[in-house]
C-alpha cells in the first residue's frame, strides 16, 4: 500500500505494515515464512525481494572459518553460488525512511489468496468476492451490509517446502461422483471448541460438505510445486512427488529455519612461510607443485624462487603450498565446534584487573582453581566477556525440523535434508542472509575421565540402549549418544537456575553444546557454553560472566530443581521405547522440568533426560552424573 507522502514533490513511499528485527529475518521470519499483519497475511519474499540502499553503510559481515565450512556442504544445494566472495554473508536490509527509493527493505507477497468473510463465512479468493477498500478486504454480505474479510488460516504444503493455497474446491467435492460442480459457492464455519471435526467447509450450490479433520488424515492431492516466496509461476518446481498436506499458517510446524553459526575466533598469527609463498610472483610458480621433488627442482633452476625462500627446506615449502591450496579450495582443518572447543579450553588464565578490548571479536579467560570452588566432575570454568557469533540461514523446512550434526553443520550431500531454497535457483542472488550476535558467556567443562567412567557404568549403558532403540523407531538422523543427553539436560537445568538470579529472562540465554558423536575421531569434548547476546552494536547489559563465578551455587540449584518435577512420577517413569510414547527422543523430561524456550535450545527440546544428571524418583541413582548435591 502506498502511504502518505513526506512532502510535496517527493516520491511516495509505502508505509510499513509490520516490522521485524534483523535477527528474526534469519530464524523465525526468514524467506518463505508466513506472517500475520493487521488486515492480511503475507509470505516473506526470497532474496530477490530484499532491497538494499545504495548508501547502506553497514559494516561487512564475514567469517572465513564459517564460509570455508559451508563451501563443500552447500555445493550440492547451490552449485552456482560464489562461495569464495568475502561479501557472501549479508545482513537483512534496514528500511530507511529518509531513502526515497521505494524498494529498499524486505518485500512480502500476499499469501494466502483465499479469504473468509467475518459476517457470512463466505470462502473465496480475494479477486472473486472481495473488494479492497483502504487496504482492507470487504465483502458485500447483504444489500445494505458489508463485512470485513480475513485470510483463511489453512493452507497446503508438502515436505519439500512447497506452499500453496489449500485446494478448497477439490476438497469439498471429494465425495461427489461428477467432481467439482459448475458454480461452487463455498462457506467455512467453525465450532467453538477449535476441534477440526467441527470446522466444516460447504458448497451451497451443490450441498456437498467436508470436515477439516478429513484433510488432516492425509491422501491429499499431488503437490504442484508452488514457491510463492520466490515470485510467480516461473519459480514453481515441476515434478514434485509429494502429496499436499494441511498446514495451519500460524502453526509451530509451518517453518523451521536451518541456521549454521560459528563463534568469531581471531585469526592466529599468520605463518610467515605461507604468507611468502602467496606473493603473486612466487604463487604463480609454486601453486601447481605436488611434491617435495618438484619444489627442489624449481629451487635449482629459478633464481628468484631460491632467493625468496632461502632458509626453508623443500619439505616446509611443499607443506605451505599444500596448506594454501586447501584454504583456497575451502578445505577446513577442523570442524566448527572442535575448533572452538580447542580455542576456549586453551584460553589464558584470567589476570586481576584485565579488561578485554571491546573491539576484539572474542576474549576468553580460564578462571584459576584458587578463585572458584568446583565440584567433582567439573574440570574448569572459562569466562567469555567478549563473544561474537555469526548466524547464517542456509535453507528451511516445513512440518519436521531438521537438526544439524553435533558440530553444528548440516549434511546436504547425502540427501538426508530436502531443503527449500531461499532464492531462485540459477538466479542473480549468490549470497546468504546472516546476522552477528554480540554478547558474553560462561563455558563449563566436565572432567573427561569422570565422563568416560560414567558412560561405561552398567546403568548408563542400559539406559543408552533404551534411548537408542526408541531413537531408531523415531528415525531422525543419527543418534547423538548418551554423553549428549547428559550435557543437554545439564545445560537446560543450569540455564533455568542461572536465569533466576542473573537478571536475564530464561529465553535470553542460549546454549551451545560441545560433544562428540559416538565413534568420532576428533578429540573428546564435554562442555557447555551458556551465552546471551543481541544483534545490536552495543551487545548486552553484562552480568552473566559474574554469575559464572558462582557456578557451584547454580549447580546446586539446578540439582535441586532436577530431582523432582511437578509431573512426577509420570515424568520420571517415562519410557521412550513404549509403543504408546510420542516422545521417543526423551527420557525423564517434560514442560515441568527440562523444556525451555525454543530460542534457547539447539535441539527443539529433544534428547533430554534429567535422570542422567540427578537422582530421580523410580530410577537407578547410578544413572546420575551428580549422585550427590554438588
Amino acid at each position: 500500500m502506498a502511504g502518505k507522502g513526506r512532502g510535496r514533490g517527493k516520491q511516495r513511499k509505502p508505509e510499513p505494515e509490520g516490522q521485524l528485527r534483523q535477527s528474526q529475518m534469519i530464524t523465525t521470519f526468514g524467506p518463505g515464512s508466513m506472517v500475520d499483519l493487521v488486515d492480511r497475511a503475507v509470505v516473506i519474499g526470497g532474496l530477490e525481494h530484499w532491497g538494499y540502499s545504495k548508501n547502506d553503510a553497514s559494516e561487512p559481515l564475514d567469517d572465513p572459518r564459517l564460509r570455508r565450512s559451508l563451501i563443500p556442504r552447500l555445493k550440492a544445494l547451490h552449485p552456482d553460488l560464489d562461495l569464495a566472495k568475502t561479501d557472501y554473508f549479508r545482513r537483512p536490509p534496514v528500511c530507511d525512511w529518509d531513502d526515497r527509493h521505494p524498494i529498499v527493505g524486505t518485500r512480502a507477497l500476499e499469501f494466502p489468496r483465499w479469504f473468509v468473510c467475518q459476517g457470512c463465512q463466505r470462502l473465496a479468493t480475494a479477486v472473486d468476492q472481495f473488494e479492497n477498500k483502504g487496504g482492507r478486504y470487504r465483502h458485500q454480505c447483504a444489500k445494505n451490509r458489508s463485512s470485513h474479510a480475513v485470510p483463511v488460516r489453512f493452507v497446503a504444503a508438502c515436505r519439500n517446502g512447497h506452499l500453496s493455497d489449500f485446494p478448497w474446491k477439490w476438497f469439498v467435492h471429494l465425495d461427489r461422483k461428477d467432481g467439482e460442480c459448475d458454480r461452487p459457492e463455498l462457506y467455512l464455519t467453525e465450532g467453538a471448541t477449535g476441534d477440526f471435526g467441527k470446522i466444516i467447509v460447504r458448497c451451497r450450490n451443490c450441498g456437498e460438505s467436508q470436515p477439516m479433520n478429513r484433510a488432516k488424515v492425509g491422501g491429499g492431492s499431488k503437490c504442484p510445486g508452488h514457491r510463492p516466496w520466490l515470485g510467480g509461476p516461473a519459480a514453481n518446481e515441476r515434478d514434485c512427488e509429494e502429496k499436499l498436506q494441511l498446514l495451519v499458517r500460524t502453526g509451530s510446524d509451518a517453518y523451521f529455519a536451518q541456521v549454521v553459526s560459528a563463534l568469531r575466533l581471531p585469526d592466529p598469527e599468520p605463518d610467515p612461510l605461507r604468507k611468502r609463498v602467496r606473493e603473486k610472483k612466487l604463487w604463480d610458480v609454486l601453486k601447481n607443485t605436488k611434491s617435495e621433488a618438484e619444489v627442489s627442482t624449481l629451487l635449482g633452476i629459478i633464481d628468484f624462487v631460491r632467493e625468496a625462500l632461502d632458509g626453508f627446506t623443500p619439505e616446509q615449502i611443499a607443506s605451505a603450498v599444500q596448506a594454501e591450496r586447501d584454504a583456497e579450495a575451502g578445505v577446513t582443518d577442523r570442524p566448527l565446534r572442535s575448533a572452538e572447543f580447542e580455542r576456549i579450553t586453551t584460553a589464558p588464565l584470567e589476570q586481576p584487573g584485565v579488561v578485554p578490548d571491546p573491539d576484539v571479536p572474542f576474549a576468553a579467560y580460564r578462571v584459576p582453581e584458587s578463585r572458584i570452588d568446583l565440584p567433582d566432575g567439573v574440570a574448569g570454568l572459562v569466562v567469555v566477556p567478549e563473544l561474537r557469533e555469526v548466524r547464517v540461514q542456509v535453507s528451511f523446512s516445513r512440518f519436521d525440523s531438521v537438526s544439524a550434526n553435533l558440530q553444528g553443520e548440516y549434511d546436504f550431500e547425502q540427501g538426508r535434508v530436502r531443503p527449500a531454497p531461499l532464492t531462485m535457483p540459477g538466479g542473480n542472488e549468490k549470497w546468504l542472509p546472516a546476522a552477528e550476535v554480540r554478547g558474553e558467556g560462561i563455558f563449563v567443562q566436565l572432567d573427561e575421565a569422570v565422563v568416560q567412567a560414567w558412560e561405561k557404568s552398567p546403568a548408563v549403558v542400559e539406559r543408552s540402549g533404551k534411548l537408542l532403540a526408541a531413537f531408531h523407531v523415531d528415525g531422525r538422523g543419527e543418534f547423538p549418544g548418551i554423553r549428549f543427553y547428559l550435557l543437554h539436560s545439564l545445560s537446560h537445568l543450569l540455564m533455568t537456575a542461572i536465569s533466576l538470579e542473573c537478571g536475564y529472562a530464561a529465553s535470553a540465554l542460549r546454549e551451545r553444546i560441545y560433544c562428540n558423536p559416538p565413534g568420532d575421531v576428533e578429540p573428546p569434548m564435554a562442555a557447555i557454553l551458556i551465552s546471551t547476546g543481541t544483534t545490536g552494536s552495543e551487545g548486552t547489559l553484562g552480568g552473566l560472566v559474574e554469575e559464572g563465578r558462582r557456578l557451584r551455587r547454580h549447580l546446586r540449584e539446578a540439582w535441586e530443581m532436577g530431582r523432582l518435577c511437578s509431573n512426577d512420577p509420570v515424568c520420571a517413569a517415562h519410557d521412550p521405547s513404549s509403543e504408546a510414547s510420542d516422545r521417543r527422543t526423551e527420557g525423564a523430561a517434560c514442560h515441568g522440568c527440562l523444556y525451555v524456550a525454543e530460542c534457547s535450545c539447539e535441539r527443539f527440546n529433544r534428547y533430554l533426560d534429567r535422570a542422567l544428571v540427578v537422582p530421580t524418583i523410580g530410577n537407578d541413582p547410578a544413572l546420575a552424573f551428580f549422585r550427590e548435591r554438588p
